[in-house]
């Protein structure tokens, strides 16, 4: 084994440690907080599988689980990523989730993981607008993005390549321009760092792998030097 080899082992090794010493903090967190509250580790090295410990239910994650839309974002900036605290955003059934993400590093300051608390306060938001109404002042807005939280990524790709193809436009209907700008979009938040991504994609676009990996390499190229290119997309 080489030297690379054995400093790589010995950082997942340090990797490993680190979310098993977090395991408790995820059940301990969850119970101070309780049923309103999820706490969910995740480790980026598995996109498709990245969460491996989760207590309490508001997402409805799942041990064995993908990552959502927000972790993929978090992988696609690497080692760049910073923590988002108290962000809002409302899950497909309705409810709305206050939720923070902070990124897990290893001695060599290289992302590898999450830890995500998601707090259900949708109670909250109808208690404000009562008494908002009972005061004769305007309710708050209800304007937080919907974010797709599940255990299959290929639910997670398919509703961001829906966000980022335009609603009155096929493929067919795109121009060159917009083409490598929806391959851009998709890049830059982490989609295809999952793997099979890239087949997912052309797929649905109805093209080529080939020519999926094709414009994904002009759209990096596009994008000029500072772009930081997910790994599986890399590969042709």
């Amino acid at each position: 084994m080489d030297e690379d080899s054995r400093t790589e082992d010995a950082r997942d090794a340090e990797r490993d440690a680190v979310l098993r010493a977090l395991v408790p903090v995820v059940d301990g967190v969850a119970a101070t907080f309780g049923p309103v509250c999820e706490v969910v580790l995740h480790d980026y090295r598995r996109p498709e599988n990245s969460v491996v410990a989760v207590a309490g239910e508001v997402t409805g994650r799942a041990v064995g689980g993908a990552m959502s839309e927000i972790g993929l974002r978090v992988l696609a900036r690497g080692d760049d990523a910073d923590d988002e605290l108290n962000y809002v955003t409302r899950t497909a059934g309705g409810r709305t989730v206050k939720s923070s993400t902070m990124v897990l590093r290893d001695s060599a300051g290289t992302v590898f993981g999450a830890l995500c608390v998601n707090v259900d306060v949708t109670e909250v938001g109808r208690v404000q607008t009562l008494l908002a109404a009972l005061a004769g002042a305007a309710g708050p807005s209800a304007d937080a993005p919907v974010t797709t939280f599940g255990d299959d990524i290929d639910s997670v790709v398919d509703t961001l390549l829906d966000a980022h193809l335009p609603r009155d436009r096929t493929w067919a209907g795109l121009e060159r321009p917009r083409r490598l700008a929806l391959f851009r979009a998709l890049d830059e938040r982490g989609v295809f760092a999952v793997r099979r991504a890239i087949e997912q994609v052309a797929a649905r676009l109805g093209i080529s792998r080939a020519s999926a990996y094709s414009y994904l390499s002009q759209a990096r190229t596009a994008a000029g030097p500072g772009h930081r290119p997910t790994s599986e997309g890399a590969r042709p």
